[in-house]
């Protein structure tokens, strides 16, 4: 399968449009959109290009495509830029919190992502069989007993979120109504 066979696969048949059109018709992407030409870089309507995989699943395809073109050169290191807006309302007062976190990959081996997903994963695992978590079955991190020992932890490798309050501006300050 081709990757642009692959791309067309999840996508609507049409007698006539491309899978170009398609997609950006699906996705309500414009042809000078900046988002068009991401997946331009990604060689997903590439004919040429084969998938090469066995029996693979659609998600371990993507995987192989965005490897191929997302690679980090021996100098290159990721980032992970998160920023969090919580607006909410105490005692009639509206207030409002920002967080943000920084976290910038060593080389390409241990990267901002690798340490952000698997270390909060490897930390609740461990918790999990120390039996410090107790609560059974599949959880979402929305727990003081899942989340406060992790993100303490985090902290040792760097990984810690600055919170800092602000005037209240709602989701949109340009709304007056707000």
């Amino acid at each position: 399968m081709s990757y642009r066979e692959f791309t067309n696969s999840f996508l609507p048949y049409h007698p006539t449009d491309t899978v170009e059109i398609k997609l950006r018709h699906a996705q309500k992407i414009d042809q000078d959109d900046i988002i068009w030409d991401k997946l331009l870089e990604l060689d997903l309507f590439n004919s040429e290009k084969k998938v090469a995989l066995k029996n693979a699943t659609p998600a371990q395809i993507l995987e192989k495509i965005l490897s191929e073109k997302w690679k980090l050169g021996p100098d290159d290191k990721d980032m992970i830029v998160m920023y969090h807006k919580f607006g909410y309302e105490i005692n009639g007062e509206k207030k409002q919190i920002d967080a943000t976190m920084v976290c910038i990959g060593d080389d390409q081996i241990c990267t901002a992502m690798s340490k952000t997903v698997g270390l909060p994963v490897a930390m609740a695992t461990l918790r999990i069989l120390n039996g410090e978590i107790k609560t059974p079955g599949v959880q979402l991190p929305i727990s003081k007993e899942v989340y406060n020992p992790i993100l303490k932890e985090l902290e040792d490798y760097g990984i810690a979120f600055k919170e800092i309050n602000v005037p209240y501006l709602g989701y949109n300050p340009n709304n007056i109504s707000s």
